[in-house]
């Protein structure tokens, strides 16, 4: 699979955000700012986990659809992976 810059990007940003999180651990910032912090790192992952394995399912469907054959299989993985994703 290519990944192009968005993905990479996405990727930077959960980076600051982490960055900051542990900054604010360091300073003993309050509790609910460390988690509302965490949260939103969690949430942009998660998006970002769905685009990545959305892509990939339609990478694959398309592969198989000049085959004629898409295959339970495929179908299959891509669920786990949306599963693991959550």
């Amino acid at each position: 699979m290519k990944y192009d810059k968005k993905m990479f990007n996405r990727i930077h940003r959960v980076q600051g955000q982490l960055n900051g999180v542990l900054k604010m651990m360091e300073e003993g910032k309050d509790c609910k700012e460390v988690i509302t912090q965490l949260s939103a790192s969690k949430s942009s992952l998660q998006r970002l986990m769905g685009v990545i394995i959305s892509e990939n399912l339609v990478r694959c469907i398309k592969e198989s659809a000049d085959n004629e054959d898409i295959s339970e299989e495929i179908i299959n993985e891509a669920v786990e992976l949306l599963v693991k994703s959550k």
